[in-house]
């Protein structure tokens, strides 16, 4: 069995960099929109057992609980920064137990079960640290180990995943970078909304398409994105080259 950990930014101050597209309001309802599509692929899935958020959101309380959830707050985690709250909560939650901790950004709307699974597969016969790196190999938005492998430093930032990868070689830890649709691609950028946007199937999919796709707000954003990214390469999101 596993667990899934989320660190979850507070949802009024995320997507900043979205911040010439989307009003705040919007920003936190996207933020909120993806997290609840993560949370509803982990909650589904037979082998995660636990899911923890970490965030200070006044509102990831009830979040937490919709899905079954536990919530804990940075303040009682004793850290500050990102890689020190998940180092700490990593600790806390496989100090008694011999799960599979997945510890993931809670940005990806295409996450499936089917990359969970993989996930999970590849890290028991690996045995080791298995790093779900983004589109362009250079991020990690997703990490899965026991606790014989755990990062003795998370590296989460730029270039985390050569860092993590590295990191584990030295350690003598086993290590695979796993490439896959679903947890490749993260929203930060204009380009990765538009990405998502394009793939998203409304009413079938979550959140996410729920509040983009056949919506007011979807109309003006495909339109703003069009002459935003006007001339600017769009990144290669097709299946080739990335598992499914």
């Amino acid at each position: 069995m596993a667990q899934a950990l989320i660190p979850l930014k507070n949802l009024v101050q995320a997507k900043s960099r979205l911040a010439g597209l989307l009003q705040p309001s919007e920003r936190c309802a996207l933020a909120q929109a993806m997290a609840e599509d993560v949370l509803q692929v982990l909650s589904s899935h037979t082998s995660i057992t636990r899911i923890t958020l970490v965030c200070d959101d006044p509102g990831a309380e009830l979040l937490a609980q919709k899905y079954g959830a536990d919530c804990w707050s940075e303040r009682s985690l004793g850290g500050s920064g990102l890689n020190a709250l998940i180092q700490s909560a990593s600790e806390r939650l496989l100090i008694d137990a011999a799960d599979t901790l997945v510890v993931l950004h809670a940005d990806l709307p295409l996450l499936a079960s089917e990359d969970i699974s993989a996930v999970l597969h590849r890290q028991r016969e690996l045995g080791g640290l298995i790093i779900g790196c983004d589109l362009q190999g250079a991020g990690t938005n997703l990490l899965a180990f026991d606790s014989d492998s755990m990062p003795k430093r998370f590296r989460f930032g730029a270039n985390s995943c050569p860092a993590h990868a590295a990191d584990a070689r030295n350690a003598g830890i086993p290590v695979e970078i796993l490439q896959r649709f679903g947890i490749g691609v993260d929203v930060d950028e204009a380009q990765d909304l538009k990405s998502i946007m394009a793939r998203l199937q409304y009413p079938t999919q979550g959140c996410t398409a729920q509040l983009l796709c056949d919506s007011e707000l979807g109309s003006r954003l495909t339109l703003a994105l069009a002459t935003v990214l006007d001339g600017v390469n769009s990144i290669d999101i097709t299946e080739g080259g990335l598992a499914n």
